[in-house]
């Protein structure tokens, strides 16, 4: 089998030790005789496993009581206009903190269901950095304050939240959840499609507080409200099966190898090889992202010139490496260094880019 370094955006590398506990279980799950694929969603076997994905998500979040885990559809992009139908009313305003190309699609989709600001915006300076707290201006009648939390395209990300009192904040989670501890205390809602860090694409989870589900949301489309998915432990239509047994997999593995607290250290780790690469290289190497503002999921980064940006991903290519082309709207190139991706990876690209650096 080709062994390769996968440093794709998303859909991302899935733990290897996952693949083979799916890939085991793939024509026989559990002694029914049949995949998960094939069981009912009303089975007594497939309801086992969507409950423990939820119960195993609180646990590692440390999710409070009075928050509603549910699994969801049409990825993170549905929900940009999910949430503004809800609770974007008549004489309230959308605050958007924009921050890249997602946030940006994020208020283009409330536009068209009610008024919008901008708290503040990194745009001027290409989405480089995240917007100090200070720039932020938040308004009386704010409906929801809105953030995405890390920016795959830039390689920026939150390194604190905001805290913020008049309304609730919601966060588009959707590249760096479970990659670090987050108090969900600080959030109204925060969602995430699955196929960076949770699984594999198909299923969307959404961590809803309380408050926010007893609205009166009788104009909303039933499968667009959040109340329905809570009453009906996501179960009230057929849900995206396998992907949620997978994303219980992937939450399985994250506990056995100590929790999200172990994986923010991987993180920290693999992020710094690759980092320490490009501020030992005298300039060879150009971070997109200001230094306070680096993600640890997407780093991006750009050689001298074009010539030498498409040498460097054509020679990488040939070793194995995977994923590593840069957004265009950013250029150059980038490494997604998810949950998943091993620390072997991370330290193959290390050298790779020194020698590269070496022997121009």
């Amino acid at each position: 089998m080709k062994n390769v370094y996968n440093f794709n955006a998303g859909p991302s590398a899935l733990p290897k030790a996952v693949l083979e506990r799916a890939q085991s279980q793939l024509l026989d799950f559990k002694g029914t005789g049949m995949s998960v694929m094939e069981l009912s969603h009303r089975s007594k076997e497939y309801e086992e496993v969507h409950q423990n994905a939820i119960d195993l998500l609180k646990e590692l979040y440390r999710i409070p009581e009075n928050y509603q885990v549910l699994f969801l559809q049409g990825g993170a992009s549905l929900q940009f206009s999910m949430f503004p139908l809800q609770y974007l009313k008549e004489g309230t305003v959308g605050n958007y903190i924009l921050t890249g190309s997602w946030s940006e699609k994020a208020i283009k989709e409330a536009k068209m269901i009610g008024e919008t600001k901008v708290a503040a915006s990194s745009k001027e300076n290409n989405y480089k950095s995240i917007p100090n707290f200070t720039d932020l201006q938040f308004n009386d009648n704010d409906a929801y304050v809105h953030l995405t939390s890390n920016n795959t395209i830039y390689g920026t990300q939150w390194t604190e939240y905001p805290e913020i009192s008049h309304a609730p904040l919601i966060a588009d989670m959707s590249s760096d959840i479970l990659s670090r501890p987050v108090d969900i205390e600080k959030f109204g809602l925060i969602y995430a499609g699955a196929q960076k860090n949770l699984g594999p694409s198909g299923v969307t989870v959404a961590i809803v507080r309380d408050d926010l589900l007893s609205e009166n949301v009788d104009h909303v489309p039933t499968m667009l409200r959040y109340q329905m998915h809570a009453e009906t432990n996501s179960l009230y239509h057929t849900p995206p099966t396998f992907s949620i047994y997978m994303l219980n997999e992937v939450l399985t593995w994250v506990k056995e190898q100590g929790g999200v607290e172990e994986i923010e250290k991987r993180n920290i780790e693999k992020a710094k090889l690759i980092y320490d690469a490009i501020d030992e290289s005298n300039g060879f190497y150009t971070g997109h992202a200001e230094k306070e503002s680096r993600s640890l999921m997407n780093i991006t980064f750009n050689l001298p010139s074009d010539e030498l940006n498409k040498q460097f991903l054509s020679k990488a290519k040939e070793l194995g490496f995977v994923g590593l082309n840069g957004h265009r709207s950013v250029g150059g190139c980038r490494a997604s260094t998810y949950n998943a991706v091993p620390l072997e990876a991370c330290i193959a690209l290390r050298n790779y880019m020194d020698s590269f650096r070496k022997n121009r």
